[in-house]
């Protein structure tokens, strides 16, 4: 649903490694994308978004703000947050490739709603949220020393989407042309 209302607005960018991969990827293209200008201010509000929104989930279900005591670097873990973010990222750029980018609220959705199952690490999937949930010692919770593991799984699994992206759609789809015709003003009866 924030897909869909704001990406008008902003892209809906909401995640540093896809910003990052849209930039990456309309470098090489000649349709517009990420300015690499745009990076850091927007990693910043991302971060700082997630970190509001995590004291105002614990705020709205009055649980005292804290720092996650939550350990989740495993090996396990770092594979699943690679092939997490991956698979968004392949997601995203696949469906813009192939001139889809209609459904991304959805198919984003949809995903990030089936890796928190198919994932050992529930499929953050976004350095952002990494961040945001070290303020909440709750189950969603990622200690801070669990946390530079995660940061380093996504930014891989980042790479590996844009190079699958890459080879299984090399080009954009070809943008159509649309023939708009005038309908008549009135019908002669």
């Amino acid at each position: 649903m924030l897909i869909a209302v704001l990406a008008p607005l902003s892209g809906a960018h909401f995640n540093p490694v896809v910003s990052i991969a849209d930039w990456w990827i309309s470098r090489r293209s000649s349709q517009p994308g990420f300015a690499a200008r745009d990076i850091a201010p927007y990693a910043a509000a991302q971060v700082l978004g997630a970190i509001v929104g995590a004291l105002l989930a614990n705020t709205m279900f009055d649980i005292p703000a804290a720092i996650s005591a939550t350990e989740r670097a495993t090996p396990a873990t770092f594979l699943a947050e690679i092939v997490a973010t991956a698979g968004l990222v392949l997601i995203i750029f696949s469906l813009v490739r192939s001139g889809n980018s209609r459904i991304i609220p959805a198919a984003v959705g949809a995903y990030i709603g089936a890796a928190y199952w198919f994932t050992s690490s529930t499929s953050f999937a976004n350095p952002a949220v990494t961040v945001g949930r070290i303020f909440t010692d709750t189950f969603a919770g990622i200690a801070p020393a669990s946390a530079l593991p995660f940061l380093a799984a996504q930014l891989l699994g980042g790479v590996i989407g844009v190079l699958l992206v890459s080879y299984l759609y090399p080009a954009p789809a070809p943008v159509l042309e649309v023939a708009i015709t005038k309908a008549p003003t009135q019908v002669a009866k």
